[in-house]
């Protein structure tokens, strides 16, 4: 490709950003960076912005290239067949390549009473709002925190360090991605915090008032405020653009990120469902997809073949308050071993992590192309899951196909006849 090639990335997290970055390694690229927020959000952070330990935001000039810029708008629809984006403001903005990087969010939860009276905190304004909530509700008042995974682990160990009184309800295992040595070390931190911790299958919520959360087992838990950190969703953008998605609305690519659609679209982030197998929500995931969705723009401008995914996973880390921690350490195709840090040391260990974050964006920022960690390879076993993923996919052509010959037998028919007939 010769000339200046326009490139468009949409949502400004830690895929989005660290993308942007990388592209502005090419003088003859311009890259512009659309996010509706003026600053970045350090989403993992965001339990201690509820807790008021961190404000979760920093300036885009300390984690964006200088060459990049920034459009603080929403994008409300692709037009891919155009190669251009329409804001929310009403304008359009034009691209040889696009790449997709919304992130996610809370999903509608579907639990009566959920969505008007418990409060995520999947977003910087989610939890700007909850957090007036909190500091007006009295300390000794009880909070309910939904969900057991690491957002619900943080907030409820963050709330009751400040001296809360926390329920925690897991709707079933506590920390479902730990090893069970690393659940009992959370679960002992938890509870030397005054955390109640209910799991176990009779822990569903079923309902939610303004002052109770119900539970599958008929139980009833007073509570004055409700934080809800269950459930996974992604913006529909995808879907009413009319590319292709998965069951959740995460823009289906192949193992470049490239668009089953259009080789013109990328996509990095928790928005990306690269072969219909995403990766597991995290910033560990994300700013490596950010850095091959790059590559493969890169590439393709440079006329080369894009490398395909290449993921690795060191594990979990998870902040138990400002004083402890709990780093899960995992097989690096992501699943969890028995070794793991915790106490202090997992605090200081899950710190160096978030600050590392920011400063594996901002060194992209300053020296583009410098990430390197996309490249480490993460074994046999996606490559294992993607044959077992395509030869069932196979099976199941082959079924329908029998099914259909089947079908036209009964009836009578060749299948000449039954295709001239449909």
């Amino acid at each position: 490709m010769t000339g200046n090639t326009e490139v468009v990335v949409i949502g400004g997290g830690y895929a989005g950003v660290m993308a942007a970055n990388r592209l502005t390694r090419r003088d003859d690229v311009t890259v512009t960076l659309i996010n509706p927020r003026p600053s970045f959000v350090h989403r993992i952070r965001l339990h201690q912005l509820v807790g008021g330990t961190d404000e979760a935001v920093l300036d885009y000039r300390e984690v964006l290239a200088e060459g990049a810029g920034l459009v603080v708008d929403t994008v409300s629809r692709i037009d891919a067949a155009e190669r251009r984006v329409t804001l929310a403001t009403g304008g359009t903005v034009g691209y040889d390549y696009l790449v997709y990087a919304v992130g996610s969010g809370s999903a509608d939860p579907g639990v009566p009473g959920a969505a008007e009276f418990a409060h995520p905190i999947a977003t910087l304004e989610d939890a700007q709002r909850l957090r007036p909530v909190l500091d007006a509700t009295p300390a000794k008042a009880a909070v309910t925190v939904v969900g057991a995974g690491p957002t619900g682990i943080e907030t409820a160990a963050e709330l009751a360090e400040q001296g809360r009184r926390v329920t925690l309800v897991c709707g079933g295992a506590l920390g479902p991605y730990l090893h069970p040595r690393g659940r009992r070390s959370v679960a002992k931190r938890l509870a030397g915090l005054g955390v109640t911790v209910l799991d176990g299958p009779d822990t569903k919520v079923t309902a939610v008032t303004r002052d109770t959360v119900r539970l599958g087992g008929g139980r009833e838990l007073p509570s004055a405020v409700t934080v809800w950190t269950a459930g996974f969703g992604v913006p529909d953008l995808a879907a009413r653009s009319g590319l292709s998605t998965d069951a959740l609305g995460r823009l289906l690519t192949d193992e470049t990120l490239t668009s089953v659609d259009d080789e013109r679209v990328v996509a990095a982030g928790d928005s990306a469902a690269p072969s219909n197998l995403p990766l597991r929500m995290s910033c560990q995931a994300a700013i490596p997809l950010g850095a091959r969705a790059a590559d493969t723009v890169l590439a393709r401008i440079a006329g080369e073949r894009p490398a395909p995914l290449n993921q690795v996973f060191a594990g979990q880390c998870i902040s138990l308050g400002r004083r402890a921690g709990i780093f899960q350490f995992a097989h690096r195709y992501d699943v969890a071993v028995g070794f793991h840090i915790g106490g202090h040391p997992g605090a200081r260990l899950k710190e160096l992590v978030c600050s590392g974050i920011v400063k594996h964006i901002a060194g992209e920022a300053r020296k583009p192309g410098s990430y390197g960690l996309h490249r480490v390879s993460g074994g046999a076993k996606r490559r294992q899951l993607l044959q077992a993923e395509q030869a069932e996919q196979a099976k199941q052509a082959g079924q329908a196909k029998q099914a259909g010959q089947g079908k036209q037998a009964e009836h009578g028919k060749t299948p000449a006849t039954a295709e001239q007939v449909a």
